[in-house]
């Protein structure tokens, strides 16, 4: 399998498209919330760069989930793992694409991950925590955490806590699924130009509706805490759709938020290479053309 990751806004959809045209292959989605229904342009979903000299580029795992679901890194590794060996089957060659480290890990690195039923009795013991006493929980378990995002959101820290006690209760459940040999392609742009196409792309999805997206979704009825819990832009436009916050604080937090979150992401891909994991650095500003040619002549595995 070829793997190829990068920061949001780095282009990491256009090219795996080009080269699964070259090559053809089939786009495995990485990406936590593209999973979901309806949640297209604050998530991303260029569905344009799916099509390459006006073919469809077959993607996988987009548009699978109702929005309000807590989809999960568990449910991803099953829903991969079926997907992949379709694709394989079919004699096609599967990319993996995205900018989750979590997910990405999780099913090269074959992580053993167990379905997590919902544990009302612990959650109702953990409502009346502050943060800083789940946090406290949390890391009693593990202070090495996967995820560190769990942190930073209060559903979160209480559903991750929840997946700790479940793991302690249940030691002998284990998935059996193979590590995947895959050479793994990084796209790298300096972080001048990242946070520069971050804002020009916010800018543009803004004036693309991506208000009027979540104000249809909340209309789905789906609780505005809810859609928070998808954060970035779901978080801050509910927010401003609330009335809780202006337009143009709305745009400054939410523009810089996604400049944290990138910057989250290589460190976490940083992470992935000091364990062990190559990442093979493609720079950005090289042509398309250039880094699907890079790509085909480096990748062996094919």
């Amino acid at each position: 399998m070829i793997t190829i990751l990068g920061p949001t806004a780095s282009g990491k959809t256009l090219l795996a498209s080009n080269l699964a045209s070259c090559i053809n292959g089939e786009i495995i989605s990485a990406d936590s919330r593209q999973v979901y229904k309806y949640m297209n342009i604050g998530t991303g979903k260029d569905y344009d760069d799916y099509v390459v000299n006006g073919n469809p580029v077959p993607y996988h795992l987009i548009d699978i989930v109702e929005p309000g679901y807590e989809y999960n890194i568990y449910e991803y590794q099953r829903d991969f793992f079926n997907v992949y060996d379709d694709i394989l089957l079919r004699d096609k060659k599967p990319i993996l694409c995205g900018g989750s480290g979590l997910y990405i890990q999780a099913v090269l690195k074959a992580y053993n991950l167990i379905k997590v039923p919902e544990n009302i009795p612990l959650r109702d013991s953990l409502s009346d925590k502050s943060d800083e006493d789940l946090k406290i929980i949390l890391l009693s378990y593990n202070k090495k955490l996967h995820n560190t995002t769990d942190i930073s959101d209060r559903n979160r820290l209480i559903k991750a806590i929840e997946i700790q006690e479940y793991y302690k209760s249940n030691p002998e459940l284990v998935n059996k699924y193979p590590e995947i040999k895959s050479k793994i392609f990084g796209i790298n742009y300096s972080r001048e130009i990242i946070r520069q196409r971050i804002t020009e792309r916010l800018k543009a999805r803004l004036n693309q509706g991506m208000i009027e997206e979540v104000e249809n979704i909340l209309n789905k009825r789906v609780k505005p805490e809810k859609l928070k819990f998808y954060g970035l832009e779901y978080r801050y436009i509910t927010n401003f759709i609330l009335g809780e916050i202006s337009y143009d604080k709305m745009f400054a937090l939410l523009d810089t938020a996604i400049h944290q979150f990138a910057k989250r992401q290589m460190t976490w891909f940083r992470r992935m290479e000091k364990q062990g994991m190559k990442i093979d650095w493609i720079d950005g500003n090289m042509p398309l053309e250039e880094k699907v040619d890079y790509i085909i002549k480096k990748a062996t595995v094919l």
